[in-house]
């Protein structure tokens, strides 16, 4: 089912919400929800970024070494 509003819809929303709001505070709200549309699309079109101070897992961040170099021999005195 489509969703068709027509000017007698619109006109009877526009003064409900004039009713319940009042005229000064309706053009704040509208000017509020507006700045809210415009930065949801602005997220939407802006490339998304990744992290760049992203940590790697530890059993990433250091490669491996064959066992016999990880054991070190300590002198002793």
């Amino acid at each position: 089912m489509l969703l068709m509003i027509g000017t007698t819809e619109l006109l009877l929303v526009a003064g409900l919400a004039l009713l319940l709001f009042g005229g000064k505070k309706l053009p704040e709200m509208m000017k509020g929800m507006g700045q809210g549309v415009k930065s949801f699309k602005e997220g939407l079109n802006s490339p998304t970024e990744e992290p760049q101070n992203e940590e790697k897992p530890a059993d990433e961040a250091q490669p491996e070494q064959p066992a016999a170099t990880q054991e070190t021999a300590t002198p002793e005195q």
